[in-house]
């Protein structure tokens, strides 16, 4: 079983004074399962977090308000995709900002909202209208980014991230007015906070399994975190565990289940578990790139290259085609890497095709364009680009006012068929060249990492016997 309860565990919204049992608005809150962890002997803890205002599109003035395009050709989440869907039907959206006078109507109202008490904690990272105001009481205005819900012929709705509030109704229609092309603007839903429940993440073992109830797996809010990508990740991993477990169970395996589990040098959410599950949360917790002691090793482009395989020798990806496509691509950026050791000249001939202001050691030993592009001297076009006013991308022209290094000739006009590649294929190269002595001592610190990781403790350890430990040490590690 997977509980995944969101901001519905005892929820509870507020909107100014008012309050009343709630998950998210016109859905039902979850009572008695709150009642049902507790008895269970689960710690629990009060969060709270909020949404703004949704607004309708047609009344809003974008005319003076800048615009913020989308990326142009848009990146696919997914490595099996090579495109977009509705590429060609980016939906715009704008900027607008909070006002003086926005501000004083809501500093004037602080006594009308009873969210804003700091008995329980919200989300440092995108803070309440009403937070930011009292924190930064210096800003005159702050960004509002007018984001449209979907297509136009599906929805007409706007949400305008930056204003989560939860101010009376009539005063979030008051101070909207106030900002620039919200003149005239329909309040369609106002903002509203909302409070909720959640365990201890330190109740939790590194699969997200329960350490109370074996089975019992728990993902997202409910164990501390924000919502949005850290909740979802969760939810894979979870469920992947849960579903592993089940067909074990079913196959009447006596032997542990095989679990899905990563540590901090595996990704991302490999962090977010080591810290929930070592250190517990005191406010929604957030991932960073900067929480990561190895994110030069755990990027977004070399994401399939780190995981699929441990997910397929787990059952969780069966597509033959997809791991067909892994094949694929681990063996065109071989064949990339061999492109460019292939391509080798002395230091003289290196300075001579690559012009004024390139000094290569001139030991005499030969260069390859791969070890040319580790040293910086080198670097491919497949980043060069920029986005006209009608959201195209067109080549950057080469100019004398561009940095040097800008004039030197690029991989492609000196390896031969290097242009052929896929660009993807040309940048993750590229990529890993650059980074080549930084992910070599990477590589070197994960490899001691994982010795230390690899030790096991016994689970009945009586810490409070280890006498050079403090007590606040021993209250920590007998959680």
């Amino acid at each position: 079983v997977v509980i995944t309860t969101g901001t519905f565990l005892g929820g509870e919204i507020h909107i100014g004074l008012k309050a009343f049992p709630a998950g998210r608005k016109g859905e039902a809150a979850s009572i008695g399962l709150s009642k049902s962890l507790k008895d269970a002997g689960f710690r629990l803890g009060r969060m709270k977090t909020g949404t703004p205002p949704r607004l309708d599109g047609r009344s809003i003035d974008y005319s003076q308000m800048p615009r913020q395009l989308g990326d142009m050709p848009p990146t696919p989440f997914s490595f099996v995709h090579d495109s977009v869907p509705y590429a060609d039907k980016q939906i715009m959206c704008y900027q607008t900002r909070t006002t003086p006078e926005a501000h004083e109507i809501i500093r004037s109202n602080f006594d009308q909202s009873i969210h804003i008490r700091e008995t329980v904690r919200g989300p440092r990272y995108c803070p309440s209208l009403e937070s930011k105001i009292k924190r930064f009481s210096d800003k005159q205005s702050h960004v509002v980014w007018l984001e449209p819900e979907g297509l136009a012929e599906h929805t007409d709705l706007v949400y305008p991230n930056g204003i989560s509030n939860t101010m009376p109704e009539e005063i979030q229609l008051q101070f909207l007015r106030t900002m620039p092309g919200l003149e005239n603007v329909i309040m369609t839903q106002p903002g509203y906070g909302v409070e909720y429940d959640h365990i201890d993440p330190r109740e939790l073992k590194r699969n997200l399994e329960t350490k109370r109830v074996s089975g019992l797996y728990m993902a997202g809010q409910i164990n501390g975190t924000t919502g949005y990508e850290e909740a979802a990740a969760q939810g894979i991993l979870a469920g992947a565990n849960a579903g592993l477990a089940a067909a074990a169970a079913t196959n009447n395996g006596k032997s542990e289940p095989p679990q899905l589990v990563l540590d901090r040098s595996d990704g991302y959410l490999g962090v977010l578990i080591d810290d929930l599950i070592t250190r517990g949360v005191e406010e929604p917790y957030r991932v960073f790139t900067a929480r990561s002691e190895y994110r030069l090793s755990s990027r977004a482009d070399n994401a399939d290259l780190r995981l699929t395989r441990r997910a397929s020798a787990l059952g969780l990806v069966r597509d033959s085609q997809r791991l067909a496509r892994l094949d694929s691509v681990e063996s065109d950026m071989a064949y990339a890497q061999t492109l460019l050791e292939q391509m080798s000249m002395s230091p003289n001939a290196w300075e001579a095709r690559l012009g004024e202001g390139t000094q290569v050691c001139r030991d005499g030993a030969p260069r390859s364009a791969l070890d040319m592009v580790r040293m910086g001297f080198l670097r491919d076009n497949v980043w060069d680009g920029a986005r006209d006013p009608e959201n195209v991308q067109v080549a950057k022209p080469r100019t004398r006012t561009q940095p040097q290094w800008a004039m030197r000739p690029s991989v492609s006009d000196l390896v031969s068929g290097w242009a052929d590649l896929p660009v993807g294929i040309r940048r993750r190269v590229i990529t890993e060249a650059m980074y080549h002595g930084y992910l070599k001592q990477q590589r070197m610190e994960v490899s001691s990492f994982k010795r230390d990781e690899n030790m096991r403790l016994p689970t009945d350890i009586d810490y409070s016997q280890i006498r050079v430990l403090s007590r606040e040490e021993v209250d920590k590690l007998s959680l």
